[in-house]
């Protein structure tokens, strides 16, 4: 689906996207073969949002698996939960959308964050069309509503561009961490990451962001960190969702993967300590 959006633009049904991989297959498998699934999906940003409202600011950020960093930047979008109100800033041209389905503890205002970098093996620049343009291709086609906001995302990084380490997550992790403000609240955090990773790299990880001091917040599938699921005290929702959590072993919200609704879990009002 990446390479047909790609090579020649969104399709407007099945019958349009299977005549066009029909006609240019060669073209396809050559990208499929060259290219890997990369996105960036500020959507998410939604539902870290209340989790990151319970930190004792200013908040310095890490992303692992950070792509071209848009969701570093989640304190410059605006929030629309749906009570009538905008939280955050809209001036960068990005209105996130999300469903609160309890009662979620919203903060009053968008966090303040004092300093932010990302790790990724292969970020994207975001000054690099050709690079952008693969993100978009990546975005289901029938999801309107996400392509537009990773346009205006992209358009407003390329002014306010976040800097990101090229490099493993684990071998990369200790060292960025050393250079965040020590007068900060430090949060690594990810979405959709570790799931890419063997079962034994996880742990790794796992075990080194915990031996850090560090705020760790994950927000994947609900069995990729196992300890998370294993605290859970309820079952999961019928349908495809992430599980939002504190370091390693406090299950905070499920949450939508594309970050369209939140159910908050812990308890009381958060419960972060």
């Amino acid at each position: 689906m990446s390479a047909a959006n790609h090579l020649g633009g969104i399709r407007p049904d099945y019958e349009a996207f299977r005549a066009f991989v029909s006609s240019h297959l060669d073209d396809v498998l050559e990208l499929v073969n060259s290219r890997s699934t990369q996105t960036n999906e500020i959507g998410r940003c939604a539902t870290l949002l209340p989790a990151l409202g319970l930190l004792p600011p200013s908040l310095a950020l890490i992303e692992v698996g950070a792509s071209a960093g848009l969701n570093l930047l989640l304190d410059e979008y605006g929030y629309d939960y749906g009570d009538g109100r905008v939280l955050g800033d809209t001036s960068s041209g990005v209105v996130i959308p999300s469903r609160l389905r309890n009662d979620v503890p919203l903060p009053g205002r968008v966090p303040e964050v004092s300093w932010r970098r990302g790790i990724d093996l292969n970020p994207i620049d975001v000054n690099d069309p050709e690079a952008t343009r693969w993100l978009e291709s990546c975005v289901f086609f029938d999801h309107v509503d996400r392509r537009e906001r990773l346009t205006a995302a992209v358009a407003w990084a390329r002014a306010h561009p976040p800097e990101i380490v090229q490099g493993d997550l684990v071998e990369e992790l200790t060292a960025v961490v050393a250079d965040a403000p020590k007068e900060a609240t430090v949060v690594v955090f990810h979405s959709a990451v570790l799931s890419y990773l063997e079962r034994e790299r996880r742990e790794v990880f796992a075990d080194l962001v915990r031996e850090l001091d560090v705020v760790w917040l994950s927000n994947e599938g609900p069995s990729v960190v196992g300890s998370l699921k294993s605290a859970l005290d309820r079952p999961l929702p019928k349908e495809v969702c992430f599980l939002l959590g504190r370091d390693g072993g406090q299950p905070l919200a499920f949450t939508h993967p594309h970050g369209r609704w939140i159910e908050w879990l812990a308890s009381p009002r958060g419960g972060l300590g």
